[in-house]
């Protein structure tokens, strides 16, 4: 429920009010993308709204920005059947292997998601 409110929250700040400040985020992806890809990938509410705030804090004239991939915690990767004609994945969880966390990144080639 909380989930859904602040997706919603985050598409209509996405729709609308991005066209006012339109290319002033210094990472990639941007700091509404990346609050959206923790909402959607991190198992812990708190620790999405709170790796997404401090992403925000970042996001000034004191740090260089670049790419910063959303990290969540995972107990054990799930496994998939791959084939070509399967276009429904959205993230791609790479591991880190020296904290036991991974990367969520983005699959940009699935079908019906933005």
């Amino acid at each position: 429920m909380v989930r859904s409110v602040l997706s919603g929250f985050l598409k209509l700040y996405q729709r609308f009010f991005t066209l006012i400040g339109y290319g002033s985020c210094r990472y990639y992806p941007t700091c509404s993308e990346y609050a959206k890809w923790q909402l959607e990938t991190n198992p812990n509410i708190f620790k999405a709204l709170f790796s997404s705030l401090v992403r925000i804090l970042r996001c000034n004239q004191l740090f260089d920005g670049g790419i910063d991939y959303p990290i969540v915690s995972t107990t054990s990767p799930k496994t998939a059947v791959f084939s070509t004609h399967n276009r429904n994945i959205r993230y791609w969880f790479v591991p880190d292997v020296r904290d036991k966390k991974c990367r969520v990144i983005k699959n940009i080639f699935s079908k019906g998601h933005s």
